[in-house]
């Protein structure tokens, strides 16, 4: 008899291959013995809600979503929890950005609402975004946004800078903001403490269901809050290290439907899912 209650997945290098697409067939099958069995699943990613829900448009009202890496936690089309910087942050962050070293940086800022960028941003650069931001607008200045809660900056830089540019919020925004990196130059700018193991603690509370219980996969350094905290943590095969140390579990790679292959270890009741 399997342990688990909810399973949480990560997107992109995770939940996903590399050409962005999933064994429909094959997770149908997976989420109708658990929908059946009373298992939760939600998708945990840095990306915009709207945008993950496009991956699961038959389902999306009937699971959760923990997005914009926590800021943003939606359980059946109902909002529990919604982080938001202070203006007065995003101002010196802001700051920061403009004034440090970082070159080829490129940033936009997430909203519940919107995504925002400042007009000007490279063209080429923003067509990769919309990929991941299905709202996205153009803004000349923070008043265009009074209206909406801001929780997440979203950059882009060289490889070579990601680290001097983390080590520079962390010194300089303490308490403020948290810097944490998904790989390939990208960093994301969160609410600390809004992350995606706080969102599934929120969930969790709200369902009853102990982190012991909950089966998780990442390959990101956005994702080892909630590695380090569940039970059953898989960090995939193609992760960097530092996420394999942080999980329980190696999983198979994204390529190799690695997040099927263990949720349906999960439901056969093999190890490590028995009591």
């Amino acid at each position: 008899m399997t342990v688990v209650k909810m399973v949480a997945v990560d997107k992109d290098g995770t939940f996903l291959d590399d050409n962005k697409q999933y064994n429909r067939a094959r997770f149908n099958a997976c989420y109708q013995e658990m929908k059946q069995r009373g298992i939760k699943f939600v998708v945990a990613s840095g990306n915009q809600y709207y945008q993950l829900k496009s991956f699961f448009p038959e389902i999306a009202s009937e699971i959760a979503f923990v997005a914009e890496n926590g800021a943003w936690i939606i359980d059946r089309d109902e909002e529990l929890f919604c982080g938001e910087f202070s203006r007065q942050d995003i101002d010196a962050v802001l700051d920061t950005l403009h004034n440090g070293n970082y070159p080829e940086l490129r940033y936009i800022l997430c909203g519940r609402d919107s995504a925002y960028y400042f007009e000007g941003l490279d063209e080429k650069w923003l067509v990769k975004m919309r990929h991941y931001c299905h709202r996205l607008k153009a803004i000349r200045s923070l008043d265009d946004v009074a209206g909406d809660k801001l929780f997440k900056f979203a950059l882009n830089l060289s490889d070579d800078y990601v680290e001097p540019l983390m080590a520079d919020i962390e010194r300089l925004h303490q308490g403020a903001a948290a810097a944490t990196s998904s790989g390939h130059g990208s960093v994301d700018l969160i609410v600390p403490g809004n992350h995606k193991g706080h969102g599934l603690d929120l969930l969790g509370k709200r369902w009853g269901i102990e982190r012991s219980e909950i089966l998780v996969f990442g390959d990101g350094g956005n994702d080892l809050e909630m590695l380090q905290q569940s039970g059953f943590s898989f960090a995939m095969a193609n992760a960097p290290q530092k996420v394999k140390d942080a999980a329980r579990f190696e999983a198979p790679s994204n390529n190799d439907e690695g997040v099927l292959q263990v949720i349906e270890q999960m439901l056969a009741g093999k190890p490590p899912f028995v009591i």
